[in-house]
């Protein structure tokens, strides 16, 4: 399983409802955790892996290991903060984006078991972030149009400075 980065469709479409809570999805949260690690990430989602079904998972430093699993947001806060995100499906681009300060989720675990929490702070960003990529959203889509412009512009400079051989780059 490998991320998949700006300019992929899959981004931006809709995931999919999980219908089915079996060993072959709780196979898949270990392995995007197992992706969390080894792209030091603080959450994934499916559509970023090419799986186009409502879950991702937050492992943010000082919290526990979640799963959300058809996730509903249920509400957000009307105070907002600005903070400095980044993506691993866009990587080396950071920008700051202005996100409700906390929010209130219902979900389902790996199990099935439904849960409903209340997070703030970097979790909520975290978690709204994820739920984004559900949606077929990116963090950019939150910058302003000026900005997100000269972002992807940095983005695609940057990739095709990466596909070149090194005699291409001199």
């Amino acid at each position: 399983m490998q991320v998949l980065t700006l300019g992929n469709e899959l981004l931006r479409q809709k995931a999919e409802k999980i219908k089915v809570f079996d060993d072959e999805l709780i196979n898949l949260t270990k392995k995007m955790f197992e992706i969390l690690k080894t792209d030091k990430g603080v959450g994934v989602a499916g559509p970023q892996l090419g799986v186009m079904k409502r879950i991702f998972v937050v492992h943010v430093e000082g919290d526990t290991e979640r799963v959300f699993i058809n996730p509903s947001i249920l509400e957000t806060s009307i105070k907002t903060a600005k903070y400095e995100e980044g993506c691993l499906s866009i990587p080396g681009i950071y920008s700051q984006v202005v996100r409700p300060e906390t929010i209130k989720i219902q979900a389902w675990n790996e199990k099935g078991k439904p849960f409903t929490l209340e997070a703030s702070g970097i979790v909520a960003r975290v978690i709204l972030h994820e739920y984004d990529h559900l949606e077929g959203v990116l963090f950019l889509d939150h910058v302003p149009e000026g900005k997100r412009k000269k972002l992807i512009e940095k983005y695609e400079k940057a990739a095709n400075n990466d596909l070149q051989t090194p005699e291409q780059k001199s």
